[in-house]
């Protein structure tokens, strides 16, 4: 592999909504830089980029492509990211690599929801931006109409580097608007001296100096500007707007050509920053090939033949291949055999890995997305990625009973390739919950788990975890007997319960005087009345926040023993709790949902549908962010109904707050329908 130095490099990670022409654009650029023998495309299922066979079904982009390619002397690593929400994990992880996000648009849609979401977390991670409106060559392109959604949705900081030759149909080709011709090509769209001066003034703005010669002078040099230029983009004082077709092809080379000659290569924007592991205190290493080794792990994946794949970005020093590295969350030191550059499933061996290269190493099991390997010598801890949090569950049960230690390890390599797709197992109802970003995303990785692992699930919507408790000061008496010839079974015990405040669980207390019930026997009565409290009396869920008091009873100097207290405490217990004005309470969850502004009245609306209580509101720019409270048996199908309702454009997030009483109505449905189940189910074990 030639030799090259981190200035050399760029880094950036195409992200949109789908259908805007990414992985074709890649694809094009891959075939025209020489890194493929053909140019792969989506339509006819031969790309390189979209290699999984759900993708290839599909005919969507479901993982995030990488590849790496040389042009006009510049080392890229072009990272193709999924354009729908359901896999916005994988764009966060190309984001985390690059230093520059290009938001592609779609020449005749526009700006849709993606391409908001995906500004938005460039901005968030301060990436550098770039805007493609690709098919140009579409139907009804109007292109004066998209730049103005453009800038009217991100900016008046985004401006065109090229205007095109036409549109639609008569699209041919494109001009520049840096270094603008002396007339402009019939069927120029737009005035290109406008443009250029718009541009000029832009890159100027973050250098005091060349600001006070263009202001004096009317005009700076063109060495001056592009030298300008890639701190502009990076500082944000200049988000460019490039167009083309990558079905044509027109437009596709100047777009690369501007692409890896004016974004900011891994030197021009701040430093990574990290946190010393035994220090706690933020550290940073010089992005230099002598400094010590420090990298970010973004992505991983499996691979029958090579086994584990660990994608990773290099932000200081040098890695050798068949050398060491230090993984700072296990603590431990790991030999690496060689290290990769990726075009898309295919693996080139490299002998070293510099600051700002995006490679990958095999066979290393004990590594995962979001580590930071180092050196032991010189250990840091990168921070979080900060992966979106997923919302629609699922529960899952293996088809064939004796897959239940393969679905175990399957989910596991599932998920360690997708931080976004979370398995736990409810202490409560003992089910395993699948989190996702949404239906179709859980889906595909149902699907992947039956192809990859050969296993098969039924899913269900998750049980809520509903729990009991009383509501009033109560006391009750049993006496258990039983004589059955030979020795027989005997005791009596007196109990007090009262109502807890919510979260405090479950207390037991000892208030026996006088020996009315041998200290040996009080442990089997709190085993008995913890018994019950898990069973659950009127449903059969977990009871809580309830303070349990025995204070008498009596026992038998030769009946008395261990399992009849513990029967005499259950049944007691029972009537207790019958007494005391059962109730179930239900989880409630702190729900925030981010909508367009016009939106607010049926999403307040909604909320309140839900038996939610909005508890705050907040502007963000032209989106209204709503906070609320609501039952989580509210809210468990809400990203099908948020979407219905804002057309996509709405986002949420959930956590848990508390629980609360459910209202008697809905109490006595739940208790009606656990009863049925119950009874069921007893018919189905006889």
């Amino acid at each position: 592999m030639p030799k090259y130095e981190t200035k050399d490099i760029r880094n950036f990670t195409l992200v949109g909504h789908g259908d805007s022409g990414k992985t074709s654009f890649a694809e094009l650029v891959m075939f025209k830089s020489g890194a493929t023998a053909r140019q792969g495309k989506v339509e006819d299922g031969t790309s390189t980029l979209d290699a999984d066979p759900e993708e290839k079904s599909r005919k969507i982009s479901i993982d995030l492509g990488l590849t790496h390619l040389t042009w006009k002397g510049k080392e890229v690593n072009l990272l193709d990211a999924p354009g729908y929400p359901d896999f916005a994990g994988e764009a966060v992880a190309g984001m985390a690599a690059s230093e520059t996000a290009v938001l592609c648009v779609h020449a005749a849609s526009g700006v849709l929801v993606n391409t908001r979401k995906m500004w938005e977390q460039a901005a968030k991670r301060g990436l550098a931006r770039a805007i493609l409106v690709n098919k140009m060559d579409a139907e009804n392109v109007d292109w004066a109409k998209t730049l103005g959604q453009i800038q009217e949705t991100f900016g008046s900081k985004c401006l065109p580097v090229f205007l095109p030759i036409g549109q639609s149909d008569s699209f041919k080709g494109v001009v520049s608007v840096l270094d603008p011709p002396a007339a402009a090509p019939a069927g120029t769209i737009g005035d290109l001296k406008s443009a250029h001066d718009k541009v000029v003034e832009a890159v100027v703005e973050v250098d005091e100096k060349l600001m006070e010669k263009y202001l004096e002078a009317g005009e700076i040099t063109t060495e001056e500007r592009d030298k300008a230029l890639p701190r502009a983009i990076a500082a944000g004082s200049l988000v460019p707007i490039l167009c083309a077709s990558s079905r044509q092809g027109a437009g596709v080379e100047e777009a690369m050509d501007f692409l890896v000659r004016c974004l900011p290569n891994p030197l021009e924007v701040p430093p990574k920053k990290g946190i010393h592991p035994e220090k706690k205190e933020e550290i940073g290493f010089d992005r230099t090939p002598d400094a010590p080794f420090s990298a970010h792990v973004v992505k991983s994946t499996r691979d029958h033949h090579v086994g584990k794949l660990s994608i990773f970005r290099v932000h200081s020093g040098t890695l050798v291949a068949e050398t060491s590295i230090f993984n700072v969350r296990t603590g431990k030191t790991e030999r690496i055999g060689k290290l990769f550059k990726l075009l898309g499933r295919e693996q080139k061996a490299i002998d070293k890995a510099i600051p700002g290269d995006i490679v990958a190493l095999t066979k290393v099991e004990d590594i995962s997305v979001g580590d930071t390997l180092a050196t032991v010598a010189h250990p840091i801890a990168y921070p979080s990625i900060g992966w979106p949090i997923p919302m629609v569950s699922a529960a899952l049960e293996p088809k064939n009973r004796n897959d239940e230690q393969k679905l175990s390890q399957a989910i596991t390599y599932l998920a360690e390739s997708d931080p976004t797709l979370v398995m736990s197992r409810d202490k409560q109802t003992g089910e395993l919950i699948a989190n996702g970003m949404s239906k179709l995303h859980l889906d595909i990785s149902l699907l992947r788990l039956k192809a990859r692992y050969g296993v098969e699930v039924n899913t269900k919507q998750p049980k809520i975890p509903y729990k009991e408790t009383i509501t009033l000061k109560a006391e009750a008496t049993y006496r258990h007997k039983k004589q059955t010839g030979g020795s027989g079974q005997f005791a009596e015990v007196h109990l007090r319960a009262w109502p807890l405040e919510r979260g405090s669980g479950f207390e037991f207390e000892n208030a026996v005087f006088g020996g009315a019930i041998s200290t040996q026997y009080i442990p089997s009565v709190e085993k008995g009345v913890r018994a019950i409290c898990e069973q659950g009396v009127i449903a059969g869920y977990p009871v809580i926040d309830i303070h349990v008091e025995v204070f008498d009873g009596k026992e038998h100097p030769v009946d008395s023993k261990d399992i009849a207290f513990q029967i005499a405490a259950r049944e007691c217990f029972r009537e207790l709790v019958a007494k005391s004005r059962p109730a179930l309470i239900e989880p409630v969850v702190n729900l925030e949902v981010t909508i367009p502004s016009e939106k607010m009245g049926a999403i307040a609306g909604d909320i309140n549908s839900r038996r939610g209580r909005i508890v705050g509101m907040d502007t963000n720019g032209n989106l209204q962010i709503v906070r609320a409270q609501v039952p989580l048996s509210e809210v468990m199908n809400y990203s099908t109904e948020l979407r219905s309702i804002t057309a996509g454009e709405g986002t949420y997030t959930i956590e848990f707050s508390h629980y609360d009483q459910v209202p008697a109505r809905i109490q006595e449905l739940i208790v009606q329908k656990s009863k049925a189940d119950q009874a069921s189910k007893t018919h189905q074990e006889e």
